[in-house]
């Protein structure tokens, strides 16, 4: 949130239709880059951080790990904010005994190490290619097709986009198996996934201004990816598995999401 790109409307209208006894958010929730450089923030974003203290409030648990975007927030991780805990990190346990570690994931990415003007050079790019995808988008709605991310078709097409996204990926698994947990969520690169690496679960939960995706756990312990790509009303919602969470029926159930 913070940028035109958000696709917040689509955010709150999943949160509205989705509940859950504890909600991670893995990360860039808040663009600190963006909003140093110019201010945006709609009414729409303040309807998603009040939709989201007031599922704190009705006893959802609300874990806040900052990324690189929002890494302001760091500094005060192990502290709780009308309800909504800050930590570095979390580890979180599923249903079937998982252990999983929860993290942004960018201390594990060599640009935004030891290159970060780079990384702030790419952010530049990124945003130019997002008013792109929000135009094209808009038409698309227009004309009755769910969203569909220009942006991420580009950005993964690109071959030396796909190889960083894949390094980054190995990387995450073996930080996970050195720190003897079972699996890894997180965000940082926008590209929801679920996939075994070398005997490790990799989680990402994607993001929502590309993917519109958030990382689901259900009462059994199975993860899945959610993709939210309509608005109740709007357009005419996509094919979805029958799941075990709605506003009315609240199960045992995670969900993480990444800015």
């Amino acid at each position: 949130m913070g940028t035109p790109g958000c696709q917040a409307a689509y955010l709150l209208d999943f949160l509205r239709h989705n509940d859950a006894d504890t909600i991670y958010l893995v990360g860039d929730i808040i663009d600190g880059w963006r909003l140093k450089k110019s201010w945006y923030w709609p009414q729409e974003h303040n309807d998603v951080l009040q939709k989201l203290m007031k599922k704190a409030r009705k006893g959802c648990k609300v874990i806040y790990v900052p990324g690189n975007h929002d890494e302001a927030g760091r500094q005060f991780a192990g502290m709780s904010f009308g309800r909504i805990k800050i930590r570095q990190d979390a580890i979180h346990v599923t249903a079937d005994g998982r252990r999983l570690w929860v993290v942004h994931g960018d201390l594990f990415d060599g640009v935004m190490q030891y290159a970060k003007w780079l990384a702030h050079l790419g952010d530049w790019l990124y945003s130019a290619i997002l008013v792109l995808n929000r135009w094209f988008n808009k038409l698309r709605v227009r004309m009755g097709y769910p969203y569909w991310s220009l942006s991420q078709y580009l950005k993964h097409s690109v071959k030396n986009a796909v190889s960083f996204i894949s390094s980054f990926e190995t990387m995450m698994a073996r930080e996970t198996h050195r720190r003897g947990c079972d699996g890894v969520v997180c965000g940082h690169i926008h590209k929801a996934e679920i996939k075994d690496i070398d005997g490790v679960l990799y989680c990402n939960d994607g993001d929502w201004v590309e993917s519109l995706t958030a990382l689901a756990e259900y009462a059994d312990g199975r993860l899945e990816i959610l993709h939210w790509n309509h608005i109740q009303g709007i357009a005419p919602p996509v094919a979805l598995l029958t799941r075990e969470v709605s506003v009315e029926v609240r199960v045992r159930e995670t969900l993480t999401v990444d800015g």
